[in-house]
């Protein structure tokens, strides 16, 4: 029993891959293995994907702590999101993070995800995950015209990826959905339908995205040959409780929009229930359209037809594009924008009524049912 035992072979610790494995198998240099492992910007992007696609494979595993003292960074991408935002609970930010973590451990990255109260509580936030050596760099989604966290990190130096634009692109990498493409072809389409009195309901004034879709629908009309409106544009609605108001103060105009654009699909969900209330039929006596692809929209009656955007694959650029900046490439050589998508749904059609025929079923309700 005992020679039987000592003949059996001794099964010890599986041996460690090591960068000398990696360079081998590659038939490259150590030194160049080393340095694309470590994210030296002087390895070409290909090299650098085709040796960690390698390391990967080989299941090389850096010793994190000797690598964060050789090249003084944590491997990990910060995100704080600000729980104060009005829709800082979106469906689509799983989405959002499960692109970002995705993207990140394909590198052997990892994501820092802090939530915060408030503006002045996001910048601590920031400030204690530098502090703390968590996080390399950081995403930073909806941002605005004039951004405190821009200059933040922008004053010390640190990487990082903007999702949007902002008005002083200084120092910025970016990746963003082309929202006023999609509210200038919102209006050619409903022009196309034959709309000619279109109101547009945009977002917090405060964001970037708010400022490009209003050029959009303004671009829009200039574009199917209509004149703009002031009237006919309502700022800073952000809720659907605001989407209600704005789209009563536009069917209470004496020359009410036939459509109404919203800059947001949660938003534009408050028109539906003034249409209900006053007995108006949505895409027939009153087009909508909007922007998002959030699942309330799909849940209206009809459906509504909205711009969807691919939050997935945002979360995957903007985590690729981040590293690349923490790497040492130039932020002005990172900077993607990409369409959204159309989805046509119903809530938009022909206006079964013109503005004056409008106003006229308007005026015949009570004004309770209009105020």
């Amino acid at each position: 029993m005992t020679a039987a035992l000592a003949a059996e072979p001794v099964q010890g610790p599986a041996q460690r891959v090591t960068i000398t494995d990696v360079s081998e198998a590659l038939g490259l240099a150590k030194s160049t293995v080393s340095r694309a492992l470590n994210g030296y910007p002087d390895i070409a992007e290909s090299t650098r994907a085709r040796i960690a696609a390698k390391a990967r494979a080989m299941g090389y595993v850096p010793l994190s702590q000797a690598q964060g003292i050789k090249t003084g960074r944590t491997r990990s991408l910060g995100l704080v999101i600000q729980l104060a935002d009005h829709d800082s609970h979106r469906p689509f930010l799983a989405e959002f993070l499960a692109g970002l973590s995705h993207a990140a451990s394909v590198e052997g990255w990892t994501l820092t995800v802090a939530t915060s109260e408030s503006e002045p509580e996001t910048l601590a936030k920031m400030e204690a995950l530098l502090r703390d050596r968590k996080a390399d760099g950081f995403i930073l989604p909806r941002t605005m015209l004039n951004d405190p966290r821009i200059e933040l990190l922008r004053a010390r130096g640190v990487p990082f990826v903007l999702f949007g634009r902002t008005a002083d692109p200084t120092g910025c990498a970016w990746f963003d959905i082309l929202g006023e493409e999609a509210m200038r072809e919102a209006v050619l389409w409903l022009a196309g339908l034959g709309h000619r009195r279109i109101g547009f309901v945009n977002g917090g004034t405060r964001y970037t995205y708010s400022a490009l879709r209003r050029e959009g629908y303004a671009a829009g009309l200039s574009e199917a040959g209509l004149g703009f409106d002031p009237d006919l544009v309502v700022e800073d609605a952000v809720t659907p409780a605001e989407g209600e108001r704005a789209a009563q103060r536009l069917l209470n105009l004496t020359e009410p929009p036939t459509a109404i654009l919203y800059a947001v699909d949660a938003v534009a969900l408050g028109l539906y229930r003034v249409a209900r209330e006053i007995g108006l039929m949505v895409g027939r006596d009153v087009s909508v359209m909007a922007y998002d692809g959030t699942p309330e929209g799909i849940a209206a009656d009809p459906p509504l037809t909205t711009f969807v955007v691919d939050f997935r694959d945002a979360g995957e650029r903007l985590a690729a594009m981040l590293m690349r900046r923490v790497r040492g490439e130039a932020p002005e050589a990172l900077r993607e924008t990409a369409p959204a998508r159309f989805l046509d749904r119903g809530s938009a059609g022909p206006p079964a009524l013109t503005s004056a025929q409008l106003k006229t079923a308007i005026g015949a309700k009570t004004p309770a049912q209009i105020t």
